[in-house]
């Protein structure tokens, strides 16, 4: 397996819907700008900020030079826009005639800081790499955006759980700057409750851990794999991990497999900052800022953000042009990873497109 295709994406290798081949979209084109002296919320600054990305398609401005078929899709946490590059994701959205045709849109695939091959603490400055939160990751996104691929406007601003998250934050901070929003397994609220007590499990587990060493540790810490065992527990439903580990010892076998691959493929230093970053959270109060229409969407056994809590439904009300769904438990959803399974919410998707399409041949840049 890819070892970019990092700690909520990896399960979903064990069983993806809809495999179309790559063929049937254009290949990405890889990429790096640095952004010099970038300044953290923190009040530090990294001399070069380097972020990786993706892309796919061509650019297209009308005669005003404004941007009109620009679409940023943001990753989750501890991935990378390589996740997306799958048939569950790409095969089902990128091709010709379906609902992100990479001939007629351009697709960014950031890898946001801390993650991929973006600057991140495993690079070299380890424990000392500046603190950093969402948004700085929103803001470095959109410089990239901007002063770095020549992007304007956005169609459309999307993402997974971490990314979708983002996605509330880009409606906030840049409310003209896109068409369309649709942020998938996430909610509008500040990380709280057993979400947050999770995150708080991994962090204490790895700072508390000697062998961390301040983050100055040569081979990677046993905390680590607590982690990696947390992280198997949070990202799918009860039904299906009892279905793929029905007794004692394919349960272990099978937590075993998972935790490997992530000591093997991953970085303490890493996944603490990036659990780390969800600290400035916060979209609630601001939420009416939200001009764009969005469409956010849930999933009935996400254990990280379950429709129970009735977050959702309460603070979708405070966005003007706002709506959710959450789509029901079947056998075909896969707790928090449905995020990136686009045959279960691609048609609803396809909808917000077409309601956008005026918008986004009228409106003025």
């Amino acid at each position: 397996m890819n070892p970019t295709l990092r700690i909520f994406v990896f399960f979903l290798s064990i069983s993806a819907a809809g495999f179309v081949s790559a063929a049937d979209y254009p290949p990405p084109t890889e990429g790096d700008y640095t952004i010099r002296d970038f300044k953290f919320a923190s009040d530090e600054t990294l001399p070069e900020l380097r972020l990786h990305y993706r892309t796919l398609g061509k650019l297209e401005k009308d005669t005003q030079g404004k941007t009109t078929n620009a679409v940023l899709i943001m990753h989750g946490t501890t991935g990378s826009g390589a996740q997306f590059i799958r048939s569950e994701f790409a095969g089902e959205l990128f091709g010709k005639g379906q609902p992100l045709d990479a001939t007629k849109f351009f697709i960014v695939l950031p890898d946001g800081i801390g993650h991929g091959k973006s600057s991140k603490p495993s690079d070299g400055m380890h424990a000392k790499f500046p603190p950093y939160g969402y948004i700085d990751m929103v803001e470095a996104d959109y410089r990239l955006l901007t002063a770095g691929l020549g992007v304007n406007h956005v169609r459309l601003v999307m993402g997974t759980s971490m990314g979708g998250m983002h996605t509330w934050v880009w409606g906030e901070l840049h409310p003209d700057f896109m068409d369309a929003l649709m942020p998938l397994a996430s909610l509008p609220t500040q990380i709280s409750g057993r979400n947050r007590a999770w995150r708080r499990m991994v962090i204490d587990a790895i700072r508390n851990d000697p062998a961390w060493n301040n983050g100055e540790y040569k081979t990677q810490p046993p905390s680590l794999r607590t982690a990696a065992e947390m992280l198997w527990f949070m990202s799918s439903n009860p039904i299906l991990r009892q279905k793929d580990a029905p007794t004692l010892s394919q349960t272990d076998e099978v937590l075993d497999k998972f935790v490997e691959q992530i000591v093997r493929t991953d970085d303490a230093n890493d996944v603490l900052y990036a659990l780390e970053a969800s600290h400035d959270y916060d979209p609630g109060p601001s939420l009416e800022k939200i001009q764009a229409p969005l469409l956010a969407i849930n999933f009935a056994d996400d254990l990280i953000n379950p429709p129970e809590l009735g977050i959702l439904e309460r603070e979708i009300k405070h966005v003007p042009h706002g709506r959710a769904t959450v789509i029901p438990f079947s056998d075909k959803t896969r707790g928090h990873g449905s995020h990136t399974l686009a045959t279960l919410w691609k048609d609803q998707l396809m909808e917000l497109l077409k309601e956008t399409e005026s918008k986004s041949t009228t409106q003025s840049p």
